[in-house]
């Protein structure tokens, strides 16, 4: 029995090169040809070792019996009224594997009605995609939810459910509007009609607020993304959902923090400065009237140093202020970005730092041009600098300056050979008002002010008590790529 005896010339290439497995039985099951795929996915070495084989015994116990039932009625059936079917089946190959397996038996066209084509393609990499796909849609932790055309819940995932206060089993075959709140409703259907006939990936309501309804009654802000959902049959569609109650929860209380702020500025700058302007003019005035009365001379000089005392202490009080006014400013992002040489800037820093000249300074640089703010760049390195001299303890040292490219920042150190700083005080020297050193000038805002406005422009400040020279060691990361979020201005 030959290939041109059993199948027509005109279907004899097709199934021989078929991409799939192809072969052909009887109603007993019997194979009397095979293809090349055919003998691949069953893990023979040739077609010809499947000929008179038997198709039951490829399978298991179960999936044969449902065969055998599927021949029965197949071939009891009138060859005009033989429909083809299709049916997944796992194979039994002869390495041991186990392939998932489409199995589809056709009549064959002209020929008698005893035999039919059987066709076998191996979906065993698309089920282990199909699992793969579930594992992420249960696993993802964001809200998924598949809606069919007519607005029904036809997918979800757990933690949707968990979002939306339900049960998964509870939600599908649901509307979709039972996720909104009633006000949200009429127009969410008119935005879904819409959707359905241009589908395109995009984010839901950009630039407003989107509410969910939760099962309580409660609503909680989303974000939401929606996607065409690939599907043979009706069209389907997949909206991601995040529940941003914290974030928004974070922003409101930045905002409230920096209102605070705002007004803390502007009780410093008019409510306390005229005051405290008051008190040093009323000094003077009562210096000056004491001077006419008994003369200029005849003060005690402990009453004329008291006076120099109110003097300064008054001064002093109005540079906190303005310190105070340049630590809220620290905290607002410059948006002028410029090409800065790291060299430059650094040795521009030096200069305006008027290092004494018992100081040593070595600057090492190790990285390129970075895009920066170039003010707030600069004013950090400068008050760093100073700040190791201030605070070195000695009347000589050493001052080391290094840049360095880490990932995406440039990476600046400023070391010192001085005295360090105590364990346990390393967080503590960057709080407000607080002085590292009882003994030197200043108000304790240096470093504080230096923090805020790094942070501001997306950048981190950290020191190390006792670094590599004996002293502090302060190291700043300042992006020299800027994300996304920081850049949106």
């Amino acid at each position: 029995m030959t290939l041109a005896v059993h199948i027509k010339p005109d279907i004899q290439a097709p199934l021989v090169h078929a991409p799939i497995g192809a072969m052909i039985v009887d109603a007993a099951g019997v194979i009397a040809w095979a293809n090349a795929a055919c003998a691949t996915l069953l893990a023979e070495p040739d077609p010809e070792s499947l000929r008179n084989g038997l198709l039951f015994v490829m399978f298991g116990e179960d999936d044969a019996e449902m065969l055998r039932q599927m021949f029965e009625v197949f071939f009891g059936a009138p060859i005009g009224q033989r429909d083809a079917w299709t049916r997944k089946f796992t194979l039994h190959a002869a390495d041991g594997s186990r392939p998932a397996t489409s199995l589809t038996l056709t009549p064959i066209a002209g020929e008698d009605e005893g035999r039919a084509v059987i066709y076998l393609r191996n979906t065993t990499r698309e089920l282990t995609a199909e699992r793969r796909f579930t594992q992420m849609f249960e696993t993802l932790p964001l809200g998924l939810v598949v809606v069919d055309g007519k607005g029904r819940i036809a997918q979800a995932n757990a933690m949707l459910a968990t979002q939306f206060g339900y049960q998964v089993v509870d939600m599908i075959g649901q509307p979709l509007n039972m996720l909104l709140p009633e006000r949200y409703r009429d127009a969410h259907a008119h935005q879904l009609a819409g959707y359905r006939d241009a589908p395109e990936s995009r984010a839901m309501a950009a630039g407003r607020d989107l509410t969910g309804l939760h099962r309580s009654g409660s609503e909680f802000p989303v974000e939401v993304a929606l996607a065409r959902f690939e599907n043979p049959g009706q069209p389907l569609f997949m909206a991601i959902v995040s529940d941003i109650t914290h974030r928004k929860r974070a922003e409101t209380a930045l905002q409230q923090t920096n209102a605070q702020l705002e007004e803390f500025t502007y009780v410093a700058s008019h409510d306390l400065r005229s005051p405290l302007r008051g008190i040093g003019d009323l000094v003077t005035w009562i210096r000056e009237d004491l001077d006419e009365t008994f003369g200029v001379d005849a003060l005690p000089e402990s009453v004329r140093h008291n006076f120099d005392r109110i003097t300064q202490r008054i001064a002093r009080c109005e540079q906190m202020i303005d310190d105070l006014l340049s630590y809220a400013r620290a905290g607002v992002r410059d948006p002028q970005m410029h090409s800065i040489d790291p060299r430059e800037l650094v040795e521009e820093a030096l200069v305006m730092s008027r290092i004494p000249d018992s100081f040593t300074v070595d600057v090492e640089i190790a990285g390129e041009h970075l895009m920066a703010p170039r003010a707030p760049l600069s004013t950090s390195l400068r008050n760093l600098i100073s700040n190791a001299v201030k605070h070195h303890g000695g009347e000589s040292g050493r001052i080391r300056i290094a840049m360095r490219e880490e990932g995406r920042f440039s990476v600046f150190t400023v070391e010192d050979d001085g005295q360090g700083i105590p364990p346990g005080n390393e967080e503590r020297i960057f709080k407000l008002f607080h002085r590292a050193s009882p003994g030197t000038d200043g108000d304790g805002v240096g470093l504080a002010f230096t923090r805020r406005m790094i942070n501001a422009h997306g950048g981190v400040v950290s020191v190390q008590g006792n670094g590599p020279l004996g002293g502090a060691t302060f190291e700043v990361h300042w992006p020299r790529i800027l994300l996304r979020e920081n850049d949106d201005e």
